[in-house]
């Protein structure tokens, strides 16, 4: 039996609604045929049993063993999870890796990118998908409560500087959701819970995908978006049959990469599904052996930042000097209106403009 096992992150500002987040997720993936593992939050653990950055020797010190200990938690729920029956297992983080890099300064990361032996994509991109919950004291500010969390210290105006922070940390993830106010918390849930059913197969749940030409931007400004990322990304398709498409992607910077392989199909309800799978490097290596000859293989630079609790990515590709791509994942039924910085200038929406489909492009030159 070949086991599904994805790992994904849930993460936000303090009071963002993460442990009833939890509880939703267990509920409503188990309908779906999912056995749904929970790692609990390590920050608390550690504080409330008390250890801490003002009980060690150091905030050093204390992020090292936290960070040990995040990953150690891991590995052995991936090896719980190998060893069961189950054929799809979700391994549910209350927070990842990379969500303690809010509290330490460059130097301290550095720090403990090197106890660990790892650098900072590998960290972000072991996870299959992101979500962040955004605060309640960014949108829902009545909401806001200590009371019910004895590691949160921080006011309204500190959660919401750190609800930023924590969206930095995460922004370069391949599949990063931003889950906002809007509404009332019942429905931030179901927007939370349609996201991962989206992300897990769903057809009837499928995200939409808004494409957008706009003119090439100002790659400076870009750069100067808070914590932007810029990433190097190779997409290769792969030959598969009339009603689905499969491709590679390989995604990184400064010579660390993750490699997935994607399969897109249109059954016949015509719903889309998408899967992902996460693939070494060796097999990537493999699978490039099949790649389609009708396509040519794609390389783009992508930039990827937040607004306004909108995730952005903006594709450049080397054939095009006058115009880019901006991509914004949204669920099918959302009628959100998308919000861009008022230097990116907008030429139209072409998500449904067969000019700009993937395929098309990849075959432009």
């Amino acid at each position: 039996m070949k086991k599904d096992i994805r790992q994904i992150v849930i993460t936000g500002g303090p009071c963002g609604g993460k442990s009833t987040a939890v509880g939703w997720i267990q509920t409503n993936l188990v309908k779906d045929g999912w056995k749904v593992l929970i790692i609990p939050e390590t920050a608390t653990e550690f504080i409330t049993g008390g250890v801490a950055p003002w009980t060690c020797g150091s905030n050093l010190d204390y992020q090292k063993c936290q960070m040990a200990l995040q990953l150690e938690k891991e590995r052995l729920f991936r090896k719980a999870a190998l060893s069961m029956p189950d054929e799809k297992i979700l391994i549910v983080c209350d927070r990842g890796a990379l969500d303690n890099r809010v509290y330490m300064n460059d130097e301290e990361f550095a720090a403990v990118l090197s106890e660990v032996g790892q650098n900072e994509v590998e960290l972000r991109d072991r996870y299959d998908a992101v979500y962040h919950l955004v605060t309640a004291a960014k949108g829902a500010v009545e909401f806001y409560t200590t009371a019910n969390n004895e590691a949160r210290i921080e006011t309204p105006e500190q959660a919401a500087a750190m609800d930023d922070k924590f969206i930095d940390a995460w922004t370069g993830h391949p599949h990063l959701r931003i889950i906002d106010n809007r509404g009332n918390f019942a429905e931030k849930m179901q927007h939370l819970i349609r996201e991962i059913t989206a992300f897990c197969g769903c057809p009837s749940m499928v995200n939409n995908r808004r494409k957008y030409l706009i003119r090439y931007p100002d790659t400076e400004k870009l750069m100067c978006m808070r914590s932007a990322r810029k990433l190097e990304i190779t997409k290769t398709y792969l030959h598969a049959p009339e009603d689905e498409s499969i491709w590679l992607r390989k995604s990184g910077s400064g010579g660390h990469y993750t490699y997935m392989e994607i399969t897109r199909r249109w059954p016949v309800s015509e719903e889309r599904i998408e899967v992902e799978r996460r693939l070494t490097a060796e097999e990537y290596l493999r699978l490039l052996q099949e790649a389609d000859p009708s396509y040519k293989e794609v390389t783009k630079t992508r930039y990827c930042f937040a607004y306004r609790n909108t995730y952005f990515q903006i594709d450049l590709y080397p054939f095009w000097n006058n115009r880019a791509i901006a991509i914004v994942e949204q669920l099918k039924d959302t009628d959100r209106k998308v919000e861009f910085p008022d230097w990116i200038d907008v030429v139209s929406d072409v998500t449904d403009d067969p000019e700009y489909k993937n395929k098309k492009i990849a075959s432009l030159f």
